[in-house]
């Protein structure tokens, strides 16, 4: 975004501009994976996909048999981890997963894998 102005340093007007990157808004999601997602490196996948994207949370294995992973940090880059979790994880078969994206904390100091 640019934003234009003047500026009255000195008598005469003297027109500048001034370019001010918009900050890329921050976001929270939970996201519970369903499928073959157990015993296929899942999480430490999902991990090191996070490290990558500069993410925090965390993600843990459910009693039931899903994952449940929490993402934090820019909303593409957590838009990005859940495709990538869901779609392109080497040996995991992801039926569906459920998202609820909320308020960003900044609770998190990086991302881990919860057990």
């Amino acid at each position: 975004m640019v934003w234009y102005g003047w500026f009255h340093a000195r008598p005469e007007r003297a027109f500048f501009t001034c370019a001010v990157d918009s900050m890329p808004m921050k976001v929270r999601a939970r996201v519970v994976f369903e499928g073959l997602v157990q015993g296929v490196f899942f999480r430490m996948n999902t991990k090191h996909c996070a490290d990558r994207l500069n993410l925090s949370g965390w993600v843990r294995n459910l009693s039931d048999g899903r994952v449940e992973a929490v993402f934090e940090g820019d909303d593409e880059k957590v838009r990005e981890a859940i495709d990538w979790c869901a779609t392109r994880q080497p040996y995991a078969k992801v039926d569906s997963k459920e998202v609820e994206f909320a308020q960003f904390t900044g609770e998190f100091d990086g991302f881990m894998i919860r057990r």
